[in-house]
């Protein structure tokens, strides 16, 4: 028994060396107890292989018995504290600073004060306003960086998803060493480490129908920034019913597309133009179809440059058109929206 655990020694210190994630080094060790038995299992008593390994398979599982045990204890903690109280394991929240600038933020938001169509008036709207991103993967990272950036007073993100190394590839706001963690709390990590004037509020869980309504009524502006439809109708309902303005964005393989829903202001909401959602083979996911990586990057800035439009009252938001862009062949078009009189959600 001595023998297995110092080969499983060496191969996490090679693992280790070779630059291999925790998740392949467990990989490593689990395969190698899976060796040890079958060894036990099949060899027959007495064979020298079986005796070096411990001569019986009964202490190997009741190993693997505790480990089970342990993973499903530690598992069920985590779950718990991201259940009860998701702020504790971010960064520690920041406190609102509503009002006048602070120290270093007039310097650090210098280049949108000199723009005419947002000034000193526009930038005070954007610290005091509050945002929502539903989603925190392709689009919400770049979206939640740069309203960080930009300095929107308070931002809140919600998503139950765990960060995944296939998210690597276009997600910026997570890292390697985020792996296995919530997918808040690592876009939180990134935000305060780009502004910490801002206040952050994490929601490591699912949007659902009974938590939506109270959550969206503490903010000014949503953006969805989700991958499933059933997600995107239960945003938007909320959205309408709140009378909150909603920036949408969509994206597969090399096309996306991004739009403002706001029935408030006489345009339509995301049922209008999108009455049902689509056969699953029309609409595949990304895991499915693929996507470009850079294009989640593309299409969560443009979200958010019109949440920052939306917030500060700068120039004409993307209400009643739809901007769609074509990554492969550098295009982009704009296609008119119209309310439907027979809309479920806002028709008159």
């Amino acid at each position: 028994m001595t023998l297995v655990l110092l080969i499983a020694a060496g191969l996490w210190g090679l693992g280790h060396f070779m630059g291999a994630t925790k998740r392949a080094r467990w990989g490593m060790i689990g395969a190698l107890y899976a060796v040890v038995l079958l060894e036990q299992s099949l060899l027959p008593g007495g064979h020298p292989l079986r005796e070096a390994t411990g001569g019986s398979a009964a202490p190997w599982l009741l190993l693997g018995g505790f480990a089970v045990l342990a993973v499903l204890y530690g598992r069920g903690v985590s779950w718990l504290k991201a259940r009860a109280q998701p702020a504790e394991q971010a960064e520690p929240a920041k406190p609102a600073r509503v009002g006048a600038f602070e120290a270093g933020e007039l310097e650090r938001y210098a280049r949108h004060i000199v723009l005419r169509e947002l000034g000193g008036p526009g930038q005070k709207r954007l610290k005091e306003s509050k945002v929502l991103v539903v989603g925190a993967g392709g689009l919400g990272s770049p979206a939640l960086l740069y309203l960080a950036a930009a300095g929107v007073g308070t931002i809140g993100v919600i998503d139950g998803d765990e960060v995944d190394n296939s998210n690597l590839q276009r997600q910026i706001a997570h890292r390697e060493e985020d792996i296995g963690e919530p997918k808040v709390f690592s876009a939180i990590r990134a935000m305060s480490a780009r502004n910490p004037f801002i206040t952050l509020k994490p929601y490591h869980r699912e949007l659902t129908e009974e938590i939506a309504p109270a959550l969206f009524a503490e903010y000014d502006l949503v953006l969805d920034g989700t991958d499933n439809f059933d997600t995107r109708y239960l945003v938007n309902r909320i959205a309408v019913a709140t009378c909150i303005p909603l920036v949408s964005g969509a994206l597969s393989q090399w096309e996306g597309q991004l739009s403002v829903f706001d029935p408030a202001q006489d345009a339509p909401c995301y049922q209008c133009i999108f009455p049902a959602p689509p056969a699953p083979e029309l609409a595949p996911s990304c895991a499915a179809a693929g996507v470009l990586g850079p294009l989640p990057g593309v299409l969560g800035t443009m979200m958010a440059v019109e949440a920052v439009k939306l917030l500060s009252g700068a120039g004409e938001p993307l209400r009643g058109r739809m901007l769609i862009y074509d990554a492969l062949y550098a295009e982009t078009r704009q296609i008119a929206l119209k309310r439907r009189a027979d809309c479920p959600i806002c028709g008159r």
